[in-house]
């Protein structure tokens, strides 16, 4: 079972670019933890962040890289730029195959829902049940759900363009492929989207 975190690196203006290289090089440290699979900046949504997604063998690596981070004197390298931190853990849905990296974007859309607190175990099986046609109409990379904090459930979709992802998701609703059906009685009205880019090094561009 492979665990997954989700970074968000909150930066000054402008800051992404110029905390791309110390990112690099925090995460290739020979004793860091874990696996990139996505490096991303924020184009539309909240901006002047940077979005990490690593995959992690254990948990015990996740909590090893996590204590790395936290008592850095330069955290992910870019202590220079950056304000703010988050890192949240998660497990994908266990029906889901493990993110394929490669050139799918490059816009790629961050979407966090906040379940109801007893929302979590439904939300996923109208997953389970809805995806297969779903992704018919397009890749989704991957779909996971937190493990610490409150309930959240996040998703991230490749597009080539937000024309694209605006087609795609359209066609999904008018067929009926789109929600999951019941599936948006389960969640909160707390939620977030936003379309990002690939950094130079992610894997997933």
């Amino acid at each position: 079972m492979k665990y997954y975190e989700l970074a968000t690196l909150h930066t000054e203006l402008f800051g992404a670019g110029k905390a791309a290289p110390g990112i690099q090089a925090f995460l290739a440290a020979p004793e860091a933890k874990g696996t990139l699979l996505g490096a991303w900046y924020s184009d539309i949504g909240e901006l002047n962040n940077v979005y990490l997604l690593r995959s992690f063998d254990s948990y015990e690596d996740l909590l090893t890289e996590r204590n790395r981070v936290r008592m850095s004197e330069n955290p992910f390298g870019c202590m220079d730029v950056l304000l703010g931190l988050e890192m949240d853990s998660y497990q994908a849905l266990d029906f889901l195959p493990e993110v394929e990296t490669g050139e799918f974007g490059p816009v790629y859309e961050i979407r966090t829902y906040h379940t109801k607190l007893n929302g979590l175990a439904p939300t996923i099986e109208k997953w389970r049940e809805a995806v297969p046609r779903r992704t018919e109409y397009s890749k989704l990379t991957i779909a996971m759900y937190s493990i610490d904090g409150g309930p959240r459930f996040t998703q991230i979709w490749p597009y080539k363009s937000a024309n694209e992802r605006a087609e795609v998701r359209g066609k999904s609703v008018a067929d009926g492929a789109w929600p999951p059906k019941g599936g948006p009685a389960w969640l909160t009205d707390k939620m977030t989207s936003t379309l990002a880019m690939p950094l130079p090094f992610s894997p997933l561009k």
